[in-house]
C-alpha cells in the first residue's frame, strides 16, 4: 500500500473535502470527529460525491439521494452498489490516505 499526504489536519477539516491522490478523486470526510476517505464518484450516476453530505454515518449522493456507508463503502439496501473507500492516518498533524497497489489486492491485504 502507498500513503499519500493529502493535507493537515486543519485544511481537512471541512465535513467533506475533494482531493486527488494516486490517479483516483476522494472524499475526505470529516463525519463526528473521524476522518474518512471514499472515491469522488458515485457508481449510480457518476455525480461528484464531495457536493454531497453526510447523515447517519452515510455519504449521500447530491443527484439522486443515494447514500454510502462512511466505513464500508456500501450503498443503501436495495442500491446494488457502492464506492470504495481507503485507510486513513494522522502522522504528525498530518492526513494521509493509504492506496492500495494491484498486488496488494492479489495478496489480499
Amino acid at each position: 500500500m502507498k500513503w499519500y499526504k493529502v493535507g493537515s489536519v486543519g485544511e481537512v477539516l471541512p465535513p467533506i473535502s475533494k482531493v486527488s491522490v494516486g490517479g483516483k478523486k476522494l472524499c475526505i470526510v470529516n463525519y463526528e470527529g473521524k476522518l474518512f476517505a471514499l472515491s469522488a464518484r458515485c457508481p449510480h450516476a457518476g455525480a461528484d460525491l464531495s457536493e454531497g453530505w453526510c447523515e447517519n454515518g452515510k455519504l449521500i449522493c447530491p443527484f439522486h439521494r443515494y447514500a454510502y456507508d462512511l466505513e464500508t463503502g456500501r450503498g443503501n439496501t436495495g442500491q446494488n452498489d457502492f464506492v470504495p473507500t481507503y485507510k486513513v492516518e494522522i502522522r504528525n498533524n498530518e492526513v494521509y490516505v493509504g492506496i492500495p497497489s494491484f498486488w496488494d489486492s492479489l495478496k489480499g491485504t
